[in-house]
């Protein structure tokens, strides 16, 4: 995309009055392998420019989160890179040392057809404790262009949502046509940042199946425990369940009374687990890092997790869930202990008791 269309895109948008769009960015980026000595490895190279309006923002993020070195050290000109900590451990790399970039372009000379080939200088070092941390790399917008020989034009643009976790929604309203139609002459791809990590969500998503599945097995152990020791409570009373039938006490007034009593003691578990794992959630990362500082031990090593940190998010409707499904198995558990209960005749009751 040249800067007419990009301009186009942008009025487009601005026009469709669409309040989750904050910025339009262009977007210049490929793949490349960055080479140290004999190490060697695979990431995205993106174009910024530290000075360019709506740009401007991810520099300012990018300085955030930069642990040596400065972004405004991508001088135009200067063929500078920043990287990510992961990737700068792994290559071995620090501020001011060299690395070749092997682009995926090529170059016919008289000695035959050569891939080209850069020698770049590592400015800065950043890390969010992301997979981003390994697998990205930044440098000047200019320069990029004259690596990947571009000219003037860009890959495209990158538009920042107000609710990234909307990008799917939004782009499925772009797809059929609900606010923009055409940005330009050409047909625009569509790509989210949950299709970059669609190999993330996929394995997230298992790992959630997982968890419930575990889940649900623990509930159904503690289920166990209430028919069980139901079961054992009515052995025990048989004497009164007689004594109480011989008053005048129907057979489903018995199965109520075990009935309220097993919920009562599902709802005492289930009430006192709530409240425990919610502040355990909620404190999660505050018990890691002082774990952390105790022991000197980091339990997510970023090169290792691909995080630095333990998030945690309480969602109502996830916890009410497994309430109403701890409560249903309690429930369920109460059934069978308080139909025996029901069915034990007064005078069978009291033959054997002495």
């Amino acid at each position: 995309m040249d800067q007419a269309q990009i301009a186009d895109f942008q009025s487009q948008l601005n026009d469709s009055a669409d309040q989750q769009v904050l910025s339009v960015v262009p977007m210049l980026q490929s793949f490349v392998m960055i080479s140290h000595g004999e190490q060697q490895t695979g990431v995205v190279l993106q174009g910024i420019d530290p000075q360019l309006g709506a740009s401007g923002k991810i520099a300012d993020k990018l300085a955030e989160n930069m642990l040596s070195g400065h972004v405004e050290q991508l001088a135009e000109g200067q063929f500078g890179v920043i990287l990510g900590s992961q990737l700068a451990r792994k290559l071995n790399l620090f501020v001011g040392d060299k690395l070749q970039l092997t682009l995926p372009k090529i170059s016919v000379t008289p000695m035959g057809v050569f891939p080209r080939i850069k020698r770049v200088t590592v400015v800065g070092i950043f890390q969010v404790g992301a997979q981003v941390d390994a697998s990205v790399a930044f440098i000047h917008h200019r320069d990029g262009q004259k690596l990947l020989q571009v000219g003037d034009r860009y890959h495209g643009v990158q538009i920042e949502l107000s609710d990234a976790f909307a990008a799917d929604s939004w782009l499925a309203q772009q797809r059929t046509g609900m606010a923009l139609n055409s940005a330009s002459d050409t047909d625009l791809q569509w790509r989210s940042w949950t299709d970059d990590m669609g190999s993330l969500f996929q394995a997230m998503r298992m790992e959630k199946v997982i968890v419930s599945l575990l889940l649900s097995v623990i509930i159904a152990v503690a289920a166990f425990n209430i028919v069980a020791s139901l079961v054992l409570m009515v052995s025990d009373k048989r004497k009164d369940i007689a004594v109480v039938r011989t008053l005048g006490a129907s057979s489903s007034t018995v199965i109520q009374i075990f009935i309220i009593q097993g919920l009562a003691v599902g709802a005492l578990g289930i009430f006192s687990g709530t409240v425990l794992g919610c502040l355990l959630a909620y404190f999660i990362g505050d018990i890691v890092a002082a774990i952390e500082g105790l022991t000197g031990v980091y339990m997510f090593d970023p090169s290792v997790y691909l995080i630095s940190a333990l998030p945690s998010r309480i969602l109502v409707g996830d916890v009410l869930m497994v309430v109403a499904g701890a409560f249903i198995i309690s429930f369920l558990a109460t059934l069978y202990p308080a139909w025996r209960a029901g069915k034990f005749l007064p005078a069978e009751a009291l033959r054997y008791d002495h």
